[in-house]
């Protein structure tokens, strides 16, 4: 699916429709000292294994990818509901 760079769409802050730029949203890197990181890591360590069952078959052929849409007139972001999708390009 082709998506164009900017969209005008609703802005919650501005309480009008604004000239929003259009970008994927990524997942950030996960903090190593969390609280469930380090649980896992120490159920990890020694003898036994995994912890928890690796994903070995998916029944999904495709993830949802999330939109970030960000207002040019004052920065805020708001996220459009990921819709499933093979590819998505911004042009």
């Amino acid at each position: 699916m082709r998506m164009p760079k900017e969209i005008a769409t609703y802005c919650p802050k501005c309480k009008s429709h604004q000239t929003h730029t259009v970008s994927l949203y990524k997942a950030g890197k996960r903090r190593a000292l969390a609280k469930g990181e380090r649980h896992h890591k120490r159920e990890k360590s020694g003898y036994g294994g995994q912890k928890y069952s690796l994903q070995k078959k998916f029944s999904k052929t495709t993830k949802k990818q999330t939109l970030k849409l960000k207002c040019k007139i004052c920065g805020y972001t708001i996220q459009k509901k990921g819709m499933r999708l093979k590819k998505l390009t911004i042009e």
